[in-house]
Formats: structure tokens, C-alpha cells, sequence
């Protein structure tokens, strides 16, 4: 167990450092396209949203109350 616990913690550290290493080398990323990706996954999330809730015939079941009645309590038949 030592072992794979000490390969765990190499493994986390050298994913780091290359984590830190890649954000170094090209910042401009976030910059160029960062506002871009995050209109178009806002438009992607509300187009699939907008589709599901219009076009799939769901049924949803927002609130039981005032719809569902309780049925009729009976008194169990004893066999005598």
C-alpha cells in the first residue's frame, strides 16, 4: 500500500508541474477564444433546453398536490 500511495502522490506532482508548465506557455488561449466558448456553450445549452422542454412530448410531473385522492380506506375482511 505504501508503494502505490507513494507512486499516487508522484504521479499527482508530476501532473501538476506539467498543468503549470502548459498554462505558462500559451496564456493567450483564454484571452483569444475564452469569450467565444463560453457564448457558444450558452447557446448550445439553452437550444438543447429550449428543445426538450418544447418538442419531446415529456410529461413532467411538477406537484402531486390537489391532483392525486387518496382512496377509499376499507377494513380488512376477518375471516370468522
Amino acid at each position: 500500500m505504501y508503494r502505490f500511495a507513494k507512486a499516487a502522490v508522484n504521479i499527482t506532482s508530476q501532473a501538476s508541474r506539467q498543468v503549470r508548465h502548459s498554462s505558462s506557455v500559451n496564456p493567450e488561449f483564454h484571452a483569444k477564444y475564452g469569450n467565444g466558448l463560453m457564448i457558444g456553450g450558452a447557446v448550445f445549452c439553452t437550444a438543447v433546453w429550449s428543445y426538450v422542454l418544447t418538442q419531446t412530448g415529456i410529461t413532467w410531473n411538477f406537484s402531486p398536490v390537489g391532483k392525486v385522492m387518496p382512496k377509499e380506506w376499507r377494513e380488512p375482511e376477518s375471516e370468522e
